[in-house]
């Protein structure tokens, strides 16, 4: 099973088989990687990105490219102390012809504030910088989401622009401190 840890932080990403249990059966889905059960708490808004994201790019894209997989799916955040999920994290698929992709992440709203989002962007970046592929990894996050452009910003992101309600960033390749585990 290929997984990333970090210091407190062990990132696991879903097959396409691992994905329809997320959406239905998270408790056995939790049971199946011997993860402590949690339940997430996000917001109606959240939710919604990720369902969309799940029947829209996650199911679709894990089912064509099975052995890429782990660039177009959710990775669960799991803190490793507790071993519970406290977030998600994940490409917006395969390197394109620049080199480039894009990243996006959640934390459950009774995680917040410690730093996870962070540490699991610093961990999954330096992990798909191991690819000679992958060359820049982009995010944008809403005009309001200071949070989430503090976590780009302490990640080495840099501000390309602001555009209508989002801010877009860019981070080159850079080496980060997780360790890799295939």
């Amino acid at each position: 099973m290929i997984f990333i840890e970090s210091d407190r932080l062990k990132l696991i990403p879903l097959k396409h088989h691992q994905l329809l249990l997320f959406d239905q059966h998270w408790d056995e889905l939790q049971r199946t990687l011997g993860l402590n059960t949690s339940s997430m708490v996000v917001d109606d808004e959240v939710k919604a990105d990720m369902a969309e994201a799940l029947y829209h790019f996650w199911l679709p894209n894990t089912h064509a490219y099975p052995d890429l997989y782990y660039w177009y799916t959710n990775w669960l955040i799991i803190l490793k102390n507790i071993n519970v999920t406290v977030g998600g994290i994940g490409f917006n698929g395969y390197p394109d012809d620049y080199g480039e992709t894009s990243v996006g992440y959640m934390i459950d709203e009774q995680h917040r504030g410690n730093n996870y989002a962070t540490e699991a962007v610093n961990a999954i970046c330096k992990w798909g910088f191991d690819f000679s592929i992958l060359k820049n990894v982009k995010a944008d996050t809403g005009i309001n989401n200071l949070a989430s452009q503090r976590v780009l910003t302490k990640s080495g992101f840099r501000k390309l622009e602001q555009r209508n309600k989002s801010v877009f960033y860019i981070l080159n390749k850079a080496v980060g401190n997780s360790t890799i585990h295939k």
